[in-house]
């Protein structure tokens, strides 16, 4: 599914996404091992709760760091942490 504004991301189910103070850095932990994120993607994920949509996530993307035009980007990375099998949607 590609990620259009009303689409609700949410973390899948066997990952757990968490800050790791020795990484510096959030991580997605599964049974097989750990993703280290970059500061972008770990912005992106810790709003994938299930609740928001990708359009609030943008929105609130945004406003915390004083930008526009950020839909592109950030759907083009739920589209690869959906391939990923990362995110599902609600």
């Amino acid at each position: 599914m590609s990620p259009v504004p009303a689409s609700v991301p949410c973390i899948a189910h066997g990952f757990r996404l968490q800050w790791e103070p020795a990484q510096e850095c959030h991580v997605l932990l599964y049974p097989e091992g750990m993703v280290k994120l970059n500061q972008s993607a770990g912005e992106i994920l810790k709003r994938c709760d299930g609740r928001r949509s990708a359009g609030e996530i943008v929105a609130e993307l945004e406003t915390a760091f004083s930008a526009q035009g950020l839909e592109g980007e950030v759907f083009a990375f739920l589209e690869l942490a959906e391939r990923q099998r990362w995110l599902a949607w609600e």
